[in-house]
């Protein structure tokens, strides 16, 4: 099989990274080269909400210079993306078209979201340690410069995520603005995180055991990885070392501290951040162990680049955990487990029957069921404005692995299943909305009544006709009542006219 050379671009908050990959058949992904620019772009957007001129003078340079490293691998795809610090800029369109006019280098800006789920697939990329560590109770704590993602996971299954403002940088930021002395940091630290931290505990983590908890980031992660390759020890680091780090850090000088990490001075104030946050974090949740595998942005884009390419297939299913994500969202807003079953299964049924004509593919049917399993979700709030309510909900929560743009559409969806079909967007989304609420408003008028009456339901497309074919005996005046006014709008939508049969009479 032939090599196929890839490249990853991380601009972060505090530094810029370049790693080269190598794909040589199923499962093989090599980093062949890393390079990385330290360049602190997340103390501007974080303190001013701009990256200033030079810093952007610098910033092109950077991806320019990269640019030529990569054609000098032959680079055959690449990708690169912009997080926080770029993400948070008041002028991010500018500073988009100033790197693509001088660098040729197309930034994405990814979403809190998506930039979790990748680091989330960065350490699935770790393979076997991966999947044995996430079979137990573990949480994933992903520190980045912005802000600290906390996502649970329970016999290989994710509970919960959630996002809390404890980036590295801004309370850098935060200790410089209040004039922090270096003797008052670790406690000033501490207690920023523990006000968030017992919030956290009563809302997702209660009585929840946590046995192990993964570190990513930039900062702690170095050290743990050559610390490992130093000593030839296990993954996992013990309560022990990490004290010593600590001692190290609270004791010695910066230049000490830098040599002894073989780190940058500048970055030293940075890791007594990260290890601070990880210590309260693995003391709040009582783990046994803490692994560092100290894997990267970069190597979740590449790894995400290869299950696209069908080139590398891990063997979890990352569908599953956006799936966990709408569930438990479903849950916390008093949803009903058994109604959105029903309706997954209606809409899948629909959905999969209507292949031919709507054009659609994998991504939009989960748009699908994330819309069915979060249908009424605004009911928590108000019974009257459903459709408003659960878009607000939507959109004010995020749901890893979804972009900011993916989950505007699913709450579009949600929004137009209860109210007149008014969407405003380009004209691939509208089509895509209003195939998607079809489809949701057919299926929920074949449950009005929340009863699940039908034992059976097939979908069959006949020329002009969807013929659905249910199997019960109860009374479904209610649902047929419902159903000729969402069959109206299918069939604006498709040329497709429903046509509801029952196989037993009532």
């Amino acid at each position: 099989m032939s090599v196929k050379t890839f490249a990853a671009i991380d601009v972060g908050s505090f530094e810029t990274a370049l790693k080269i990959y190598e794909f040589s058949g199923k499962n093989k992904m090599k980093e062949i080269d890393c390079i990385i620019r330290r360049l602190d772009l997340g103390s501007d957007t974080y303190a001013k909400g701009k990256i200033n001129r030079d810093k952007m003078d610098e910033l092109c340079r950077t991806l320019k210079q990269f640019a030529d490293i990569m054609r000098s691998y032959k680079v055959e795809a690449y990708r690169a993306c912009g997080t926080s610090a770029i993400r948070e800029t008041e002028n991010v369109t500018i500073v988009l078209d100033q790197i693509a006019q001088r660098t040729g280098i197309k930034l994405d800006i990814i979403s809190n979201s998506e930039q979790r789920f990748l680091d989330y697939k960065s350490v699935a990329s770790k393979g076997e340690s991966f999947r044995r560590i996430i079979e137990e109770k573990t949480a994933v704590v992903d520190i980045g410069g912005g802000s600290m993602q906390l996502s649970l996971f329970d016999n290989d299954t994710l509970v919960s995520t959630q996002n809390l403002r404890l980036g590295v940088l801004r309370i850098q930021e935060l200790l410089q603005h209040m004039n922090a002395k270096s003797t008052k940091a670790e406690q000033l630290i501490d207690e920023l995180a523990t006000a968030q931290l017992v919030t956290y505990k009563k809302l997702h983590l209660k009585d929840r055991e946590i046995h192990n908890i993964i570190i990513v980031d930039d900062y702690i992660s170095p050290w743990a990885v050559k610390r490992t390759g130093r000593a030839g020890q296990k993954e996992t680091i013990s309560p022990e070392e990490f004290d010593d780090l600590l001692k190290l850090l609270r004791t010695k000088s910066t230049t000490e501290i830098a040599v002894t990490l073989d780190i940058p001075e500048e970055k030293v104030p940075l890791v007594l951040i990260s290890a601070v946050l990880t210590k309260r974090i693995w003391e709040f949740m009582g783990a046994k162990q803490v692994w560092a595998p100290g894997v990267t942005l970069c190597d979740g884009i590449a790894y995400e680049y290869g299950e696209k390419m069908k080139m590398f297939q891990g063997e979890h299913d990352f569908e599953k955990d956006i799936i966990a994500c709408a569930l438990n969202m479903s849950k916390r807003y008093m949803g009903s487990r058994k109604r959105s079953e029903t309706l997954e299964k209606i809409t899948a049924t629909i959905f999969d029957s209507m292949k031919k004509i709507h054009g659609l593919g994998r991504r939009e049917r989960l748009y699908l069921r994330i819309a069915a399993i979060l249908h009424d979700c605004g009911k928590f709030i108000s019974l009257v404005n459903i459709g408003e309510t659960s878009y607000n909900i939507i959109m004010s929560t995020e749901i890893i692995g979804l972009s900011h743009a993916e989950r505007e559409l699913v709450a579009n969806i949600v929004r137009f299943n209860h109210s007149r079909f008014s969407y405003q967007g380009s004209r691939q989304d509208y089509l895509t909305v209003a195939k998607l609420t079809a489809i949701l408003r057919l299926a929920n008028s074949l449950d009005r009544s929340h009863k699940q009456k039908f034992t059976e339901l097939k979908a069959t497309l006949q020329e002009q006709e969807l013929v659905l074919s249910v199997d019960t005996s109860e009374d479904i005046s209610l649902e047929q009542g419902f159903f000729a006014p969402s069959a109206e709008f299918f069939a604006e939508v498709f040329s497709v006219q429903p046509v509801l049969k029952q196989k037993k009479g009532f």
